[in-house]
């Protein structure tokens, strides 16, 4: 999921597997360098990939690009699990050029006699990395699944394992995640807008022509030459958040390879910066009301008594320390940036409201230890440094897809607006909107408009109370996309596969296992 908050970094399920307690170091990888009708619709079969490959699987878009689709992938051990890294041209218009590293990780079939092929996903952002969310296989995605496909996980350009951006230190990072979001005065706001400039700058300084070329139109570009190192004639494929975008966007450009296709917490890419944060804006103070109405009715809430009394003991802390940073028992003190991201992070996934209980419980005494933890994790932050380069990737990403910001001198004015979405977290997703400031970075390619005409059904899945994709974007992309299949999941937290609505997930399986097309509008 794409989001102008610098500090609201989405990293979708892979957050949420990290915050269960499962970590990951991916040995083997160093950082560095079928067609169907174009209408959706119930008891629709798309047919499965052919893995031989098929006559013209590994057609290029174009001649010059033949040596690249007609690569083999060298996989080797990585753990129980198998990596590889695959080549792919910097610039598209310049195959003949530099060249840049995916990392690509796979799980095999569990059942490989009844093998159908490779699923590829990715788990959003932008910047989480793909790699990763292969290898946490066994919870991220259920038994019919492992069993019959392997997962294939890939670090997007400028992400992860891959070829990766840098903009600043971490020690850097650390002073810029921390920072106010919503500045207090003209000094604070100031202070933010030079920081802001000085982290786009740096993706340009420091990462040279790559910071140029992370768009999502390239990463969807590396997506085929993917598909046809596998071996694939059609592209099967679940992405969640920020993935869906990218899914999207493999579809309009690739509508001939697209094969079961899931998108998961769907970003609407029609949407102007302004009305995504709008949307983001609504969709937290959504999850932080009904965490409160849940903490309130479970008894013993640190919060109070009640869902407002709640909500304006929790705004007051956010103050308390914005005005006198928390003790955290280490080095680093709990400030007010990663305060509002420990808070954030557990509203993803409704299984873990207990740890935001839990964390606010401990920072109401005095000890910031907890929320500092949960901020760390969402950050990709361990005790020697950050573990990947995802909150400084999603800005990279972010701002070249679409560079637009606000003037700082303009959102004091917008605040309001904001706030009226969100009284809660209004003031920091106004703040937000100057994310891009400074931007160097140029892109050389344009973002298409989304329809994907000629593909086959694609399963597009929102859920209503989702904080991060509001529900409405989901409904947008499955009407934008010609053969859109909307499936809604009623509920809290971000996305819909795997968190327990067997609906949800018996229709994407079928979906992805047998080919089978649910009903357009199937609500569980």
């Amino acid at each position: 999921m794409s989001t102008r908050t610098v500090r609201i970094v989405v990293l979708v399920l892979v957050a949420a597997l990290v915050l269960s307690g499962v970590g990951l170091a991916v040995a083997g990888l160093t950082g560095g360098d079928g067609s169907g009708s174009s209408s959706g619709g119930a008891g629709r079969s798309v047919p499965a990939p052919t893995t031989t490959p098929a006559p013209g699987a590994q057609d290029p878009p174009r001649p010059a690009l033949r040596k690249y689709y007609e690569q083999e992938i060298a996989w080797a051990a990585c753990g129980d699990n198998e990596c590889a890294r695959l080549t792919v041209p910097l610039d598209y218009a310049e195959p003949a050029g530099e060249t840049i590293q995916i990392a690509v990780l796979r799980v095999p079939a569990g059942d490989p006699d009844r093998r159908i092929g490779s699923l590829v996903v990715n788990p959003g952002g932008p910047g989480a990395p793909g790699t990763t969310y292969a290898a946490q296989a066994g919870l991220a995605f259920r038994e019919p699944l492992r069993e019959r496909y392997d997962v294939v996980g890939f670090d997007p350009r400028g992400t992860g394992f891959s070829t990766a951006v840098d903009c600043v230190s971490d020690e850097q990072l650390d002073v810029f995640l921390a920072a106010d979001p919503a500045p207090d005065d003209r000094e604070e706001a100031d202070a933010l807008e030079q920081a802001q400039r000085a982290f786009n700058a740096g993706c340009a300084a420091e990462s040279g022509a790559l910071a140029d070329h992370v768009t999502t139109v390239e990463a969807a570009q590396d997506m085929d030459v993917l598909r046809s190192a596998l071996g694939e004639s059609t592209l099967t494929y679940l992405g969640a958040s920020y993935g869906t975008k990218l899914g999207a966007t493999y579809a309009e450009l690739h509508p001939d390879r697209v094969g079961r296709f899931v998108l998961d917490g769907a970003v609407d890419p029609t949407l102007t910066a302004r009305e995504q944060t709008l949307g983001q804006a609504r969709g937290f103070e959504t999850a932080i009301r009904a965490y409160a109405e849940d903490c309130v009715d479970s008894g013993d809430c640190p919060l109070g008594d009640s869902v407002e009394a709640g909500l304006q003991r929790l705004t007051d802390f956010i103050d308390e320390v914005d005005a006198e940073p928390l003790p955290t028992g280490g080095e680093r003190e709990l400030a007010v940036g990663n305060a509002i991201t420990g808070i954030i992070a557990p509203l993803y996934n409704r299984d873990y409201w207990f740890l935001l209980t839990r964390a606010l419980t401990a920072a109401f005494e005095g000890d910031g230890s907890q929320l500092m933890q949960l901020s760390d994790l969402y950050s990709s932050r361990g005790p020697e440094g950050y573990q990947d380069n995802s909150s400084e990737a999603i800005l990279a990403i972010n701002c070249l897809d679409d560079p637009s910001a606000v003037d700082p001198d303009d959102i004091p004015g917008q605040v309001a607006a904001f706030e009226e979405a969100s009284p809660t977290f209004g003031e920091v997703f106004a703040w937000g909107q100057a994310g891009c400031l400074g931007v160097r970075a140029e892109a050389t390619v344009e973002t298409p408009e989304i329809d994907a005409a000629g593909a086959p059904p694609i399963l597009v899945i929102g859920t209503t109370r989702d904080p991060a994709t509001p529900y409405a974007w989901a409904e947008a992309l499955a009407g934008e996309l010609e053969s859109g299949v909307l499936i809604t999941r009623v509920g809290d937290g971000h996305t819909g596969y795997n968190v327990g609505n067997a609906c949800v997930d018996e229709a994407v399986e079928d979906y992805l296992v047998d080919g089978t097309v649910p009903e357009d509008g199937l609500r569980c």
